[in-house]
Protein backbone atom coordinates (compact mmCIF):
# COMPACT_ATOMS: atom_id res chain seq x y z
CA UNK A 1 0.00 0.00 0.00
CA UNK A 2 2.80 2.40 0.92
CA UNK A 3 4.29 1.87 -2.54
CA UNK A 4 1.16 3.11 -4.33
CA UNK A 5 1.01 6.13 -2.05
CA UNK A 6 4.63 6.94 -2.80
CA UNK A 7 3.95 6.47 -6.48
CA UNK A 8 0.94 8.77 -6.40
CA UNK A 9 3.04 11.49 -4.75
CA UNK A 10 5.81 11.10 -7.32
CA UNK A 11 3.32 11.17 -10.19
CA UNK A 12 1.81 14.42 -8.89
CA UNK A 13 5.29 15.94 -8.57
CA UNK A 14 6.20 14.78 -12.11
CA UNK A 15 2.93 16.22 -13.44
CA UNK A 16 3.94 19.58 -11.91
CA UNK A 17 0.85 19.67 -9.66
CA UNK A 18 2.86 19.37 -6.45
CA UNK A 19 6.28 20.47 -5.23
CA UNK A 20 8.68 18.17 -3.39
CA UNK A 21 8.29 20.36 -0.29
CA UNK A 22 4.49 19.98 -0.34
CA UNK A 23 4.79 16.20 -0.75
CA UNK A 24 7.21 15.98 2.20
CA UNK A 25 4.92 18.12 4.39
CA UNK A 26 1.89 15.96 3.50
CA UNK A 27 3.73 12.66 4.16
CA UNK A 28 4.87 14.02 7.55
CA UNK A 29 1.35 15.05 8.52
CA UNK A 30 -0.37 11.87 7.34
CA UNK A 31 -1.59 9.48 10.00
CA UNK A 32 -1.19 5.74 9.46
CA UNK A 33 -4.72 5.07 8.20
CA UNK A 34 -5.07 8.22 6.14
CA UNK A 35 -4.71 8.22 2.37
CA UNK A 36 -2.11 10.57 0.93
CA UNK A 37 -4.69 11.89 -1.53
CA UNK A 38 -6.99 12.94 1.34
CA UNK A 39 -4.19 14.85 3.09
CA UNK A 40 -3.27 16.69 -0.13
CA UNK A 41 -6.93 17.64 -0.65
CA UNK A 42 -7.30 18.82 2.95
CA UNK A 43 -4.26 21.08 2.65
CA UNK A 44 -5.60 22.47 -0.65
CA UNK A 45 -2.44 21.49 -2.59
CA UNK A 46 -4.47 19.79 -5.32
CA UNK A 47 -8.14 19.59 -6.31
CA UNK A 48 -10.17 16.37 -6.44
CA UNK A 49 -10.30 16.66 -10.21
CA UNK A 50 -6.47 16.78 -10.47
CA UNK A 51 -6.19 13.79 -8.14
CA UNK A 52 -8.62 11.84 -10.29
CA UNK A 53 -6.79 12.65 -13.52
CA UNK A 54 -3.53 11.31 -12.05
CA UNK A 55 -5.26 8.19 -10.66
CA UNK A 56 -6.90 7.63 -14.04
CA UNK A 57 -3.47 7.73 -15.65
CA UNK A 58 -1.84 5.66 -12.90
CA UNK A 59 -4.48 2.92 -12.71
CA UNK A 60 -5.82 2.98 -16.26
CA UNK A 61 -9.39 3.29 -14.91
CA UNK A 62 -11.64 5.80 -16.70
CA UNK A 63 -13.07 8.74 -14.79
CA UNK A 64 -16.71 9.72 -15.01
CA UNK A 65 -18.65 12.91 -14.30
CA UNK A 66 -22.02 12.34 -12.65
CA UNK A 67 -23.34 15.84 -13.37
CA UNK A 68 -26.48 15.20 -15.50
CA UNK A 69 -25.54 11.51 -15.92
CA UNK A 70 -28.43 9.42 -17.36
CA UNK A 71 -28.72 6.98 -14.42
CA UNK A 72 -30.61 3.72 -14.76
CA UNK A 73 -32.79 4.05 -11.64
CA UNK A 74 -33.69 0.35 -11.62
CA UNK A 75 -30.11 -0.39 -10.50
CA UNK A 76 -30.54 1.52 -7.24
CA UNK A 77 -32.22 -1.54 -5.73
CA UNK A 78 -28.97 -3.54 -6.09
CA UNK A 79 -27.50 -1.90 -2.99
CA UNK A 80 -28.89 0.42 -0.36
CA UNK A 81 -28.27 4.12 0.07
CA UNK A 82 -26.32 3.35 3.29
CA UNK A 83 -24.01 0.94 1.42
CA UNK A 84 -23.55 3.50 -1.35
CA UNK A 85 -22.64 6.20 1.19
CA UNK A 86 -20.38 4.00 3.29
CA UNK A 87 -18.36 2.85 0.30
CA UNK A 88 -18.82 6.05 -1.75
CA UNK A 89 -20.09 4.37 -4.90
CA UNK A 90 -22.93 4.76 -7.38
CA UNK A 91 -24.33 2.24 -9.93
CA UNK A 92 -24.07 3.60 -13.48
CA UNK A 93 -25.37 1.04 -16.01
CA UNK A 94 -25.37 -2.65 -16.83
CA UNK A 95 -24.29 -4.40 -20.00
CA UNK A 96 -24.92 -8.16 -20.23
CA UNK A 97 -23.31 -9.60 -17.08
CA UNK A 98 -21.31 -6.46 -16.29
CA UNK A 99 -22.29 -3.78 -13.77
CA UNK A 100 -20.54 -0.42 -14.11
CA UNK A 101 -19.99 1.36 -10.78
CA UNK A 102 -18.53 4.81 -10.07
CA UNK A 103 -16.27 4.80 -6.98
CA UNK A 104 -14.06 7.24 -5.12
CA UNK A 105 -11.56 4.45 -4.47
CA UNK A 106 -11.55 1.94 -7.34
CA UNK A 107 -8.69 0.11 -5.56
CA UNK A 108 -11.06 -1.03 -2.79
CA UNK A 109 -11.00 -4.70 -3.79
CA UNK A 110 -12.95 -5.90 -0.73
CA UNK A 111 -15.94 -3.76 -1.64
CA UNK A 112 -15.73 -4.75 -5.30
CA UNK A 113 -15.62 -8.45 -4.36
CA UNK A 114 -18.57 -8.02 -1.92
CA UNK A 115 -20.52 -6.32 -4.66
CA UNK A 116 -19.74 -9.09 -7.15
CA UNK A 117 -20.95 -11.73 -4.72
CA UNK A 118 -24.10 -9.88 -3.65
CA UNK A 119 -25.22 -8.86 -7.16
CA UNK A 120 -23.89 -11.71 -9.28
CA UNK A 121 -22.49 -9.23 -11.83
CA UNK A 122 -18.90 -8.75 -12.95
CA UNK A 123 -17.95 -5.31 -11.60
CA UNK A 124 -16.38 -2.67 -13.85
CA UNK A 125 -15.20 0.44 -12.02
CA UNK A 126 -14.86 4.11 -12.93
CA UNK A 127 -13.48 6.93 -10.74
CA UNK A 128 -15.59 9.91 -9.64
CA UNK A 129 -15.00 12.66 -7.07
CA UNK A 130 -16.35 12.34 -3.54
CA UNK A 131 -18.49 15.49 -3.95
CA UNK A 132 -19.92 14.18 -7.18
CA UNK A 133 -20.84 10.80 -5.71
CA UNK A 134 -22.39 12.22 -2.52
CA UNK A 135 -24.39 14.73 -4.55
CA UNK A 136 -25.68 11.95 -6.83
CA UNK A 137 -26.56 9.64 -3.91
CA UNK A 138 -28.49 12.43 -2.17
CA UNK A 139 -30.24 13.46 -5.36
CA UNK A 140 -31.27 10.12 -6.87
CA UNK A 141 -31.52 7.55 -4.06
CA UNK A 142 -34.80 7.62 -2.10
CA UNK A 143 -36.59 9.54 -4.80
CA UNK A 144 -38.15 6.49 -6.36
CA UNK A 145 -39.59 4.71 -3.34
CA UNK A 146 -40.56 6.90 -0.42
CA UNK A 147 -41.78 9.96 -2.27
CA UNK A 148 -43.57 8.03 -4.98
CA UNK A 149 -47.06 8.55 -3.67
CA UNK A 150 -46.29 12.04 -2.44
CA UNK A 151 -44.95 13.19 -5.79
CA UNK A 152 -47.57 11.56 -7.94
CA UNK A 153 -49.95 14.26 -6.84
CA UNK A 154 -52.60 11.66 -6.01
CA UNK A 155 -53.27 13.75 -2.94
CA UNK A 156 -53.63 17.31 -4.09
CA UNK A 157 -55.40 18.72 -1.03
CA UNK A 158 -53.17 19.65 1.91
CA UNK A 159 -53.24 16.75 4.33
CA UNK A 160 -53.81 17.24 8.06
CA UNK A 161 -50.37 16.83 9.59
CA UNK A 162 -50.09 13.62 11.58
CA UNK A 163 -47.69 13.70 14.54
CA UNK A 164 -46.17 10.38 13.50
CA UNK A 165 -45.39 11.50 9.95
CA UNK A 166 -43.17 14.34 11.06
CA UNK A 167 -41.38 12.63 13.94
CA UNK A 168 -40.87 9.04 12.75
CA UNK A 169 -37.37 8.75 11.27
CA UNK A 170 -38.55 6.40 8.53
CA UNK A 171 -41.41 8.57 7.28
CA UNK A 172 -41.04 10.10 3.79
CA UNK A 173 -41.18 13.73 4.95
CA UNK A 174 -38.45 13.21 7.57
CA UNK A 175 -36.28 11.54 4.92
CA UNK A 176 -36.99 14.38 2.48
CA UNK A 177 -35.95 17.09 4.94
CA UNK A 178 -32.78 15.17 5.88
CA UNK A 179 -32.03 14.78 2.21
CA UNK A 180 -32.50 18.50 1.46
CA UNK A 181 -30.17 19.40 4.34
CA UNK A 182 -27.62 16.70 3.47
CA UNK A 183 -27.57 17.78 -0.15
CA UNK A 184 -27.04 21.42 0.80
CA UNK A 185 -24.09 20.48 2.96
CA UNK A 186 -22.44 18.30 0.34
CA UNK A 187 -22.75 21.20 -2.11
CA UNK A 188 -21.36 23.65 0.48
CA UNK A 189 -24.49 25.84 0.46
CA UNK A 190 -24.65 28.67 3.01
CA UNK A 191 -28.48 28.96 3.01
CA UNK A 192 -31.48 26.80 2.12
CA UNK A 193 -34.63 28.63 0.99
CA UNK A 194 -38.05 26.98 0.84
CA UNK A 195 -40.24 29.35 -1.16
CA UNK A 196 -43.99 28.74 -1.31
CA UNK A 197 -45.57 29.64 -4.68
CA UNK A 198 -49.20 29.42 -5.71
CA UNK A 199 -48.97 25.88 -7.07
CA UNK A 200 -45.58 24.56 -5.90
CA UNK A 201 -42.71 24.94 -3.42
CA UNK A 202 -39.25 25.84 -4.71
CA UNK A 203 -36.20 24.67 -2.76
CA UNK A 204 -33.21 26.91 -3.47
CA UNK A 205 -29.59 26.76 -2.27
CA UNK A 206 -27.24 29.71 -1.96
CA UNK A 207 -23.84 28.48 -3.10
CA UNK A 208 -20.89 30.89 -3.22
CA UNK A 209 -23.30 33.76 -2.67
CA UNK A 210 -25.62 32.92 -5.58
CA UNK A 211 -29.10 31.36 -5.23
CA UNK A 212 -29.97 28.38 -7.44
CA UNK A 213 -33.16 26.31 -7.61
CA UNK A 214 -32.38 22.78 -6.50
CA UNK A 215 -35.81 21.13 -6.82
CA UNK A 216 -39.54 21.85 -7.08
CA UNK A 217 -41.96 20.09 -4.72
CA UNK A 218 -45.77 19.79 -5.01
CA UNK A 219 -47.83 22.33 -3.07
CA UNK A 220 -49.60 19.74 -0.88
CA UNK A 221 -46.31 18.93 0.89
CA UNK A 222 -45.97 22.46 2.20
CA UNK A 223 -47.67 22.08 5.60
CA UNK A 224 -45.80 18.86 6.39
CA UNK A 225 -42.47 20.33 5.32
CA UNK A 226 -43.00 23.40 7.54
CA UNK A 227 -44.18 21.23 10.45
CA UNK A 228 -41.16 18.92 10.25
CA UNK A 229 -38.69 21.81 10.26
CA UNK A 230 -40.51 23.51 13.14
CA UNK A 231 -40.38 20.30 15.17
CA UNK A 232 -36.62 20.08 14.57
CA UNK A 233 -36.13 23.72 15.59
CA UNK A 234 -38.45 23.55 18.65
CA UNK A 235 -40.82 26.17 17.20
CA UNK A 236 -44.59 26.44 17.67
CA UNK A 237 -46.05 24.08 15.09
CA UNK A 238 -49.56 25.57 15.32
CA UNK A 239 -48.51 29.19 14.71
CA UNK A 240 -48.49 30.17 11.03
CA UNK A 241 -49.27 33.89 11.22
CA UNK A 242 -46.17 35.36 12.85
CA UNK A 243 -42.47 35.01 11.98
CA UNK A 244 -40.51 32.58 14.17
CA UNK A 245 -36.79 31.98 14.72
CA UNK A 246 -35.05 28.90 16.03
CA UNK A 247 -32.03 26.62 15.78
CA UNK A 248 -31.47 23.03 14.70
CA UNK A 249 -28.54 20.95 15.89
CA UNK A 250 -28.29 17.71 13.98
CA UNK A 251 -25.89 15.18 12.50
CA UNK A 252 -25.77 14.86 8.74
CA UNK A 253 -23.33 12.63 6.86
CA UNK A 254 -21.60 11.91 10.21
CA UNK A 255 -20.93 15.65 10.61
CA UNK A 256 -22.29 17.88 13.35
CA UNK A 257 -24.38 20.61 11.74
CA UNK A 258 -25.85 23.76 13.19
CA UNK A 259 -28.70 25.49 11.33
CA UNK A 260 -30.41 28.79 12.06
CA UNK A 261 -34.09 28.68 11.11
CA UNK A 262 -36.33 31.60 10.23
CA UNK A 263 -39.98 31.36 9.13
CA UNK A 264 -41.94 34.20 7.54
CA UNK A 265 -45.65 34.19 6.66
CA UNK A 266 -46.21 35.14 2.98
CA UNK A 267 -49.39 35.19 0.89
CA UNK A 268 -48.75 31.62 -0.28
CA UNK A 269 -47.81 30.24 3.14
CA UNK A 270 -44.67 30.19 5.24
CA UNK A 271 -41.30 30.84 3.63
CA UNK A 272 -38.54 29.06 5.52
CA UNK A 273 -34.85 29.92 5.37
CA UNK A 274 -32.19 27.72 6.98
CA UNK A 275 -28.74 29.31 7.42
CA UNK A 276 -26.04 26.62 7.54
CA UNK A 277 -23.53 27.47 10.26
CA UNK A 278 -20.57 25.38 9.26
CA UNK A 279 -17.48 26.89 10.82
CA UNK A 280 -14.99 24.58 9.17
CA UNK A 281 -11.47 24.65 10.56
CA UNK A 282 -10.06 26.84 7.80
CA UNK A 283 -12.25 29.74 8.95
CA UNK A 284 -10.58 29.62 12.33
CA UNK A 285 -7.29 30.59 10.79
CA UNK A 286 -6.55 34.17 9.77
CA UNK A 287 -4.01 33.04 7.19
CA UNK A 288 -6.74 31.16 5.27
CA UNK A 289 -8.99 34.18 4.70
CA UNK A 290 -7.16 35.64 1.70
CA UNK A 291 -5.35 38.55 3.41
CA UNK A 292 -2.47 39.84 1.34
CA UNK A 293 0.88 39.81 3.22
CA UNK A 294 0.99 43.54 4.00
CA UNK A 295 -2.69 43.63 5.02
CA UNK A 296 -2.28 40.60 7.28
CA UNK A 297 0.73 42.20 9.00
CA UNK A 298 -1.23 45.42 9.58
CA UNK A 299 -4.33 43.60 10.81
CA UNK A 300 -2.32 41.47 13.25
CA UNK A 301 -0.57 44.52 14.68
CA UNK A 302 -4.02 46.09 15.29
CA UNK A 303 -5.56 43.12 17.10
CA UNK A 304 -2.44 42.35 19.09
CA UNK A 305 -2.50 45.80 20.75
CA UNK A 306 -3.80 45.76 24.31
CA UNK A 307 -6.39 48.48 23.72
CA UNK A 308 -8.29 50.37 21.02
CA UNK A 309 -11.19 49.64 18.69
CA UNK A 310 -10.84 47.56 15.52
CA UNK A 311 -13.86 47.76 13.20
CA UNK A 312 -14.68 45.36 10.36
CA UNK A 313 -17.02 46.79 7.76
CA UNK A 314 -18.94 45.54 4.73
CA UNK A 315 -22.47 44.65 3.60
CA UNK A 316 -24.42 41.63 4.91
CA UNK A 317 -22.84 38.36 3.78
CA UNK A 318 -19.34 39.74 3.24
CA UNK A 319 -17.72 37.37 5.74
CA UNK A 320 -17.30 39.90 8.58
CA UNK A 321 -18.24 37.33 11.24
CA UNK A 322 -15.69 34.84 9.91
CA UNK A 323 -12.91 37.42 10.11
CA UNK A 324 -13.98 38.42 13.63
CA UNK A 325 -14.10 34.80 14.79
CA UNK A 326 -10.72 34.08 13.20
CA UNK A 327 -9.28 37.12 15.03
CA UNK A 328 -10.80 35.94 18.35
CA UNK A 329 -9.45 32.47 17.73
CA UNK A 330 -5.99 33.95 17.24
CA UNK A 331 -6.26 35.92 20.50
CA UNK A 332 -7.90 33.12 22.50
CA UNK A 333 -5.55 32.19 25.31
CA UNK A 334 -6.13 31.19 28.91
CA UNK A 335 -4.31 34.35 30.05
CA UNK A 336 -6.99 36.66 28.63
CA UNK A 337 -10.69 37.02 29.35
CA UNK A 338 -12.65 37.34 26.10
CA UNK A 339 -16.37 38.21 26.24
CA UNK A 340 -18.69 38.73 23.26
CA UNK A 341 -22.19 40.24 22.88
CA UNK A 342 -23.83 38.95 19.70
CA UNK A 343 -27.16 38.85 17.90
CA UNK A 344 -27.43 35.90 17.53
CA UNK A 345 -24.43 33.84 18.69
CA UNK A 346 -23.59 32.18 15.38
CA UNK A 347 -20.73 29.88 16.35
CA UNK A 348 -19.85 28.69 19.80
CA UNK A 349 -16.16 29.09 20.49
CA UNK A 350 -14.32 27.05 23.11
CA UNK A 351 -12.99 29.14 26.02
CA UNK A 352 -14.83 32.36 25.11
CA UNK A 353 -17.81 33.77 27.05
CA UNK A 354 -20.60 34.57 24.62
CA UNK A 355 -23.77 36.54 25.38
CA UNK A 356 -26.84 36.54 23.14
CA UNK A 357 -28.77 39.82 23.14
CA UNK A 358 -32.50 39.70 23.83
CA UNK A 359 -34.28 43.04 23.28
CA UNK A 360 -37.59 41.69 24.68
CA UNK A 361 -36.12 41.58 28.17
CA UNK A 362 -34.07 44.75 27.71
CA UNK A 363 -30.74 43.01 27.00
CA UNK A 364 -29.55 45.18 24.09
CA UNK A 365 -25.99 45.53 22.75
CA UNK A 366 -25.52 48.58 24.98
CA UNK A 367 -26.89 46.88 28.12
CA UNK A 368 -24.84 43.74 27.45
CA UNK A 369 -21.74 45.83 26.91
CA UNK A 370 -22.25 47.71 30.17
CA UNK A 371 -22.49 44.52 32.19
CA UNK A 372 -19.47 43.00 30.39
CA UNK A 373 -17.30 45.85 31.65
CA UNK A 374 -17.95 44.69 35.22
CA UNK A 375 -16.64 41.22 34.34
CA UNK A 376 -12.95 42.20 34.11
CA UNK A 377 -12.52 41.50 30.37
CA UNK A 378 -9.35 42.01 28.29
CA UNK A 379 -10.98 41.64 24.89
CA UNK A 380 -14.58 42.47 24.02
CA UNK A 381 -16.36 41.60 20.79
CA UNK A 382 -19.59 43.44 19.98
CA UNK A 383 -21.53 41.77 17.17
CA UNK A 384 -22.54 45.04 15.53
CA UNK A 385 -22.44 48.76 16.26
CA UNK A 386 -25.94 50.00 15.46
CA UNK A 387 -26.45 53.16 17.53
CA UNK A 388 -24.73 56.03 19.30
CA UNK A 389 -25.13 54.49 22.75
CA UNK A 390 -23.29 51.27 21.77
CA UNK A 391 -20.48 53.26 20.09
CA UNK A 392 -19.98 55.44 23.14
CA UNK A 393 -19.76 52.51 25.56
CA UNK A 394 -17.38 50.71 23.17
CA UNK A 395 -15.19 53.84 23.01
CA UNK A 396 -15.22 54.21 26.78
CA UNK A 397 -14.23 50.55 27.10
CA UNK A 398 -11.34 50.97 24.65
CA UNK A 399 -10.06 54.09 26.41
CA UNK A 400 -10.02 52.29 29.76
CA UNK A 401 -7.64 49.64 28.49
CA UNK A 402 -9.71 47.09 26.59
CA UNK A 403 -9.38 45.80 23.04
CA UNK A 404 -12.79 46.08 21.35
CA UNK A 405 -13.62 44.27 18.07
CA UNK A 406 -16.85 44.99 16.22
CA UNK A 407 -18.57 45.32 12.83
CA UNK A 408 -20.38 48.25 11.24
CA UNK A 409 -22.26 48.63 7.93
CA UNK A 410 -20.39 51.08 5.68
CA UNK A 411 -19.01 50.92 2.14
CA UNK A 412 -15.30 51.32 2.83
CA UNK A 413 -12.83 52.01 5.59
CA UNK A 414 -12.74 55.82 5.23
CA UNK A 415 -16.51 56.32 5.21
CA UNK A 416 -16.63 54.47 8.56
CA UNK A 417 -15.01 57.49 10.19
CA UNK A 418 -17.67 59.83 8.75
CA UNK A 419 -20.44 57.40 9.76
CA UNK A 420 -19.27 57.51 13.41
CA UNK A 421 -19.15 61.32 13.31
CA UNK A 422 -22.64 61.40 11.72
CA UNK A 423 -23.91 59.26 14.60
CA UNK A 424 -23.06 62.22 16.82
CA UNK A 425 -19.88 60.85 18.45
CA UNK A 426 -17.37 63.56 19.44
CA UNK A 427 -14.46 63.77 16.92
CA UNK A 428 -11.80 63.58 19.67
CA UNK A 429 -13.37 60.32 20.97
CA UNK A 430 -13.34 58.76 17.49
CA UNK A 431 -9.76 59.91 16.91
CA UNK A 432 -8.38 58.65 20.20
CA UNK A 433 -10.09 55.24 20.26
CA UNK A 434 -10.01 53.75 16.73
CA UNK A 435 -6.85 51.73 15.96
CA UNK A 436 -7.88 50.53 12.56
CA UNK A 437 -10.69 49.68 10.15
CA UNK A 438 -10.90 46.70 7.80
CA UNK A 439 -13.32 46.84 4.87
CA UNK A 440 -14.08 43.45 3.38
CA UNK A 441 -15.97 41.80 0.49
CA UNK A 442 -16.24 38.23 -0.75
CA UNK A 443 -15.37 37.32 -4.34
CA UNK A 444 -15.88 33.95 -5.99
CA UNK A 445 -12.72 32.04 -6.87
CA UNK A 446 -12.10 30.70 -10.36
CA UNK A 447 -12.74 26.93 -10.41
CA UNK A 448 -9.33 25.26 -10.48
CA UNK A 449 -10.59 22.33 -12.53
CA UNK A 450 -11.71 24.26 -15.60
CA UNK A 451 -9.59 27.41 -15.40
CA UNK A 452 -7.80 28.61 -18.51
CA UNK A 453 -5.50 31.55 -19.25
CA UNK A 454 -6.86 34.15 -21.66
CA UNK A 455 -5.87 37.51 -23.09
CA UNK A 456 -7.36 40.39 -21.08
CA UNK A 457 -10.06 42.45 -22.83
CA UNK A 458 -9.42 46.08 -23.73
CA UNK A 459 -11.67 47.30 -20.89
CA UNK A 460 -9.76 45.10 -18.41
CA UNK A 461 -6.45 46.60 -19.53
CA UNK A 462 -7.98 50.07 -19.03
CA UNK A 463 -9.31 49.23 -15.56
CA UNK A 464 -5.86 47.99 -14.47
CA UNK A 465 -4.11 50.98 -16.06
CA UNK A 466 -6.39 53.35 -14.17
CA UNK A 467 -5.19 51.81 -10.91
CA UNK A 468 -1.57 51.96 -12.06
CA UNK A 469 -1.19 48.25 -12.84
CA UNK A 470 -0.39 46.17 -15.92
CA UNK A 471 -2.10 42.91 -16.83
CA UNK A 472 -0.92 40.37 -19.42
CA UNK A 473 -3.04 37.29 -18.77
CA UNK A 474 -6.32 36.69 -16.95
CA UNK A 475 -7.73 33.37 -15.73
CA UNK A 476 -11.35 32.34 -16.23
CA UNK A 477 -13.30 29.12 -15.64
CA UNK A 478 -14.93 27.48 -18.66
CA UNK A 479 -17.54 25.76 -16.48
CA UNK A 480 -17.43 22.07 -15.54
CA UNK A 481 -19.29 19.54 -13.39
CA UNK A 482 -17.42 20.32 -10.20
CA UNK A 483 -18.46 24.01 -10.30
CA UNK A 484 -21.97 23.35 -11.69
CA UNK A 485 -21.03 25.05 -14.96
CA UNK A 486 -20.50 28.43 -13.29
CA UNK A 487 -16.72 28.68 -13.73
CA UNK A 488 -16.39 29.54 -10.03
CA UNK A 489 -15.88 27.38 -6.95
CA UNK A 490 -15.40 28.63 -3.40
CA UNK A 491 -14.96 32.21 -2.19
CA UNK A 492 -12.24 34.36 -0.69
CA UNK A 493 -12.12 37.79 0.90
CA UNK A 494 -10.61 40.98 -0.48
CA UNK A 495 -9.62 43.62 2.06
CA UNK A 496 -8.82 47.25 2.65
CA UNK A 497 -6.91 47.70 5.91
CA UNK A 498 -6.74 51.27 7.18
CA UNK A 499 -4.33 51.91 10.04
CA UNK A 500 -5.30 55.07 11.93
CA UNK A 501 -2.04 56.92 12.71
CA UNK A 502 -1.31 60.20 14.51
CA UNK A 503 -1.61 62.33 11.35
CA UNK A 504 -5.09 60.90 10.70
CA UNK A 505 -6.06 61.47 14.33
CA UNK A 506 -5.24 65.18 13.92
CA UNK A 507 -7.36 65.40 10.76
CA UNK A 508 -10.34 63.73 12.50
CA UNK A 509 -10.02 65.89 15.65
CA UNK A 510 -9.83 69.14 13.68
CA UNK A 511 -12.83 68.11 11.56
CA UNK A 512 -10.77 68.66 8.41
CA UNK A 513 -12.26 67.67 5.02
CA UNK A 514 -12.67 63.99 4.10
CA UNK A 515 -10.29 64.34 1.11
CA UNK A 516 -7.43 64.95 3.57
CA UNK A 517 -8.01 61.50 5.11
CA UNK A 518 -7.94 59.90 1.67
CA UNK A 519 -4.61 61.61 0.88
CA UNK A 520 -3.10 60.30 4.11
CA UNK A 521 -4.41 56.80 3.36
CA UNK A 522 -2.66 56.92 -0.05
CA UNK A 523 0.49 58.25 1.60
CA UNK A 524 0.49 55.30 4.05
CA UNK A 525 0.34 52.86 1.11
CA UNK A 526 -3.15 51.64 2.05
CA UNK A 527 -4.26 48.95 -0.42
CA UNK A 528 -7.82 49.92 -1.39
CA UNK A 529 -10.51 47.26 -1.93
CA UNK A 530 -10.44 47.43 -5.71
CA UNK A 531 -6.62 47.24 -5.75
CA UNK A 532 -6.57 44.17 -3.51
CA UNK A 533 -9.20 42.61 -5.80
CA UNK A 534 -7.22 43.39 -8.96
CA UNK A 535 -4.04 41.98 -7.40
CA UNK A 536 -5.99 38.75 -6.88
CA UNK A 537 -7.09 38.84 -10.54
CA UNK A 538 -3.40 39.17 -11.48
CA UNK A 539 -2.63 36.09 -9.37
CA UNK A 540 -5.32 34.20 -11.32
CA UNK A 541 -7.53 33.58 -8.25
CA UNK A 542 -10.62 35.53 -9.31
CA UNK A 543 -11.94 37.56 -12.27
CA UNK A 544 -12.25 41.29 -12.96
CA UNK A 545 -16.08 40.93 -13.21
CA UNK A 546 -16.20 39.53 -9.67
CA UNK A 547 -14.07 42.35 -8.25
CA UNK A 548 -16.14 45.05 -9.97
CA UNK A 549 -19.35 43.36 -8.82
CA UNK A 550 -18.45 43.72 -5.15
CA UNK A 551 -16.45 46.96 -5.04
CA UNK A 552 -18.09 50.33 -5.42
CA UNK A 553 -15.79 52.09 -7.82
CA UNK A 554 -15.13 55.75 -7.36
Amino acid sequence: MHKTRKRLGNLLVEAGMLTDGQLEAALKEKSEHQKLGDVLLQKGYITEQQLIEVLEFQLGIPHVTLYQYPFDTSLFSLFSKETAKRNLMMPLKKEADKLFVAMVDPMDYYTIEDLRLSTGFQIETAIATKDDILRAINKYYDLDDSFGDMRDGLVEAPLPVEEEEITDQTSPIVKLVNQIIGNAISQRASDIHMDPHETKIAVRYRIDGVLRTERILPKHMQSMLAARIKIMANLDITEHRVPQDGRIKTNVEFRHVDLRVSTLPTVFGEKIVLRVLDLSSSLNDLTQLGFNKLNLKRFLSMIERPLGIVLITGPTGSGKSSTLYAALNRLNDEQVNIITVEDPVEYQLEGINQIQINPQIGLSFAAGLRSILRQDPNIIMVGEIRDKETVEIAIRASLTGHLVLSTIHTNDSLSTVTRLLDMGVEPFLVASSISGIVAQRLVRKVCRDCSEELEPTKSEIDIFAKRGMKIDRVVRGRGCASCNMTGYKGRMAIHEVLVVNDEMRKVIMNNEPFSKLRELAYKNKTIFLIDDGLLKVKQGITTTEEVLRVTITE
